[in-house]
């Protein structure tokens, strides 16, 4: 909501800036101002000032001033409309009525949180019951005792199918209520819709005003797939723009000067206990923009805290390409790797919390993880080599979009790079050490270019399905060969719930997938045939199936060879989320050129192009005739 600037400053008269100010410093009058420690920084000499008359605030030790309103932001973390209602709500100055339809909308998703918070309490109360025995053991087995069960709001969803359901229809919640809110499967091919979460602990998922809008289920059984389950999208709920334990931490983090980000629930929980309370975590989910906008928020340097196994080494390596294009001056991301085969519950149980903050302390920078991903995929002892690796670095590198950034980037990866060749080290070209690294290649056109040149696509990028906006063989390849061969879902539905879909029929089909997957269902051929025809998707299924490639139409046979259908299926996957990661970053770069019509967003926005190019080249079959020319982006 738009607040207009009368109604601001007549909370800012009524609130002096030393008495909102003076909650959280100790202040001291001095002169016509008012003076203290800094909030922002530790420090022995007072370099922080008040001042009533002007309505502001000024710290000459961090740089940082503003009025009431950006005090609580900085130091609270709360929004901009969260500190207007909390100031004025204390100032006594009524806020604007909202519209009628903005009216209606809040009572719904007001009594929508009503509805979450009877399923919390419900679940809180089945742990603390006999039902919850066996979750309690669990929980206990991991060192989480009732002062921290508490804290979290931890629950148990009982084994019965409509526990959930019958306890909120006694209270007049509709089944179209529960549904709706993710608290009930239902569908075409489900006679009576059943609870979503069965035998598993629970873990709230709160908002940033400490309101529960969603769920996370542990499975306890050891056959139960999948593993971890959250909440589908909702009104209340979308995961990829959702932090968990994000309304607790923001707080905490602005103490801090930061934050962490883990990989679970368990993961934050043990954080909090080892005595880091800005521990927040993604969904589910590899880190998003949104999530990472969510960081940055809270903290200039979010470190990035993984699990030390392949699966934590590539969601940092994962996190280093969402990066990439949002870093900015003053704004990054570090990284600590925990020892291999340990995540921070396993880290405290046996080293303490000095062992987690030994791992916090040795955290890396975002360049240095690019360079240990890109100089770790084949050594780097033959000139070839080298240059490959020079090659892969540029492309990364182009993805940022501060160019300043992206020189200092370049400079320093030029200079890990002349290290690497023998009798390397700037000594052998002194004159580079001065010189910010400047790419070459594609980076550099054979003239001077024109940034109002038309930069035309290739044949092969033209020609490519994802550049053109349609549907995709290679969505449609993943999605027919896990209704071929549903036994793979096991392995497969956490990276499938991730994926950006194109087409309505490859979004219906996931979806059904992913049902049947967390019904623990996997194998079942002839059951998971049965629900597409009941819930009409059959022909769904047969439009995409004669979507597959020719040549990749193998993967459809029931005899196909299980190891190279996985190997199949996983490099379609990353090539279909890589996709999705450089068509997000082609509208950046246009958007950008079109700003700014500068040579260095006219070459982000040619490399751009080509790597989009050789990802269509993996998919696409150019005939002989049609070689794309070199110079074409």
């Amino acid at each position: 909501m738009r607040y207009p600037p009368h109604l601001l400053e007549e909370i800012r008269s009524r609130l002096p800036a030393s008495e909102v100010v003076g909650r959280r410093v100790r202040l001291k009058k001095a002169g016509r101002e008012w003076r203290g420690l800094s909030p922002f920084n530790a420090e022995k000499t007072p370099s922080f000032y008040v001042n009533d008359q002007k309505q502001f605030y000024h710290c000459f030790s961090s740089g940082k001033h503003g009025d009431v309103f950006r005090f609580l932001m900085e130091t609270e973390g709360v929004t901009f409309p969260e500190a207007v209602e909390r100031l004025a709500a204390e100032a006594g100055v009524p806020l604007p009525a909202p519209s009628e339809g903005a009216r209606e909308n809040e009572e719904r998703r007001r009594s929508a949180l009503d509805v979450m918070e009877l399923a919390a309490v419900f679940f809180e109360g089945q742990l603390a019951g006999r039902a919850g025995g066996r979750a309690r053991d669990y929980l206990a087995g991991r060192g989480l005792g009732g002062e921290i069960r508490d804290r979290f709001r931890l629950g148990y969803a009982p084994g019965e199918r409509h526990a959930l359901r019958d306890h909120l229809a006694g209270r007049g919640i509709a089944a179209e209520t529960m549904i709706e809110l993710g608290l009930l499967k239902a569908g075409e091919d489900v006679a009576v819709p059943y609870d979503r979460f069965r035998d598993r602990v629970i873990f709230p998922i709160l908002d940033v005003r400490g309101r529960v809008i969603a769920f996370g289920g542990r499975a306890l059984g050891p056959d139960a797939k999948p593993k971890y389950l959250n909440s589908p999208e909702t009104p209340l709920f979308h995961k990829g723009a959702v932090l968990y334990n994000h309304h607790a931490a923001r707080q905490a983090a602005h103490k801090a000067g930061r934050v962490i980000a883990v990989e679970g629930y368990v993961d934050v929980i043990a954080m909090t206990m080892a005595g880091h309370p800005e521990a927040v975590a993604p969904l589910g989910t590899a880190l998003t923009e949104d999530q990472l906008a969510l960081l940055w928020r809270m903290a200039d340097e979010p470190i990035l805290c993984f699990d030390g196994d392949g699966a934590g080494q590539r969601a940092a390596y994962r996190a280093v390409d969402v990066a990439l294009p949002a870093i900015e001056a003053g704004k990054s991301l570090r990284f600590a790797m925990l020892p291999e085969g340990q995540d921070p519950d396993d880290l405290l149980r046996s080293g303490g919390a000095a062992a987690i903050d030994r791992v916090l302390e040795a955290a890396r920078p975002l360049v240095e993880m690019l360079w240990a991903r890109e100089s770790e995929m084949m050594p780097a002892d033959t000139p070839e080599r080298r240059a490959g690796l020079a090659q892969r670095l540029r492309e990364r590198v182009g993805a940022i979009r501060d160019e300043r950034l992206r020189r200092y980037y370049y400079d320093d990866i030029g200079a890990r790079l002349r290290a690497l060749a023998p009798g390397g080290g700037p000594r052998r070209e002194p004159a580079r050490e001065r010189t910010p690294f400047v790419p070459r290649g594609r980076f550099a056109p054979d003239r001077p270019a024109s940034p109002r040149l038309t930069v035309r696509a290739s044949p092969l990028l033209a020609r490519s399905a994802r550049f053109a906006g349609g549907s995709s063989s290679r969505e449609a390849l993943i999605i027919a060969a896990l209704l071929r061969h549903p036994e793979l879902l096991g392995d497969e539905a956490e990276d499938l719930s991730g994926l950006d879909l194109q087409s309505a029929d490859a979004k219906a089909l996931c979806s059904l997938l992913l049902d049947h997957a967390a019904e623990g269902e996997a194998g079942g051929a002839d059951l998971l045939a049965g629900r597409l025809e009941r819930a009409g998707l059959a022909g769904a299924a047969e439009r995409l199936a004669a979507q597959v490639g020719p040549g990749d139409r193998w993967a459809l046979e029931p005899h196909a060879d299980p190891v190279r259908l996985e190997d199949a299926l996983r490099q379609a996957m990353i090539l279909h989320r890589k996709a999705g990661t450089l068509h997000s970053e082609l509208r950046a770069a246009e958007r950008a050129l079109a700003q700014e019509e500068t040579e260095a967003n006219f070459a982000w926005l040619r490399d751009v192009k080509s790597r989009l190019s050789v990802v269509a080249g993996a998919e696409t079959e150019v005939p002989a005739s049609e070689e794309p020319e070199s110079r074409d982006a």
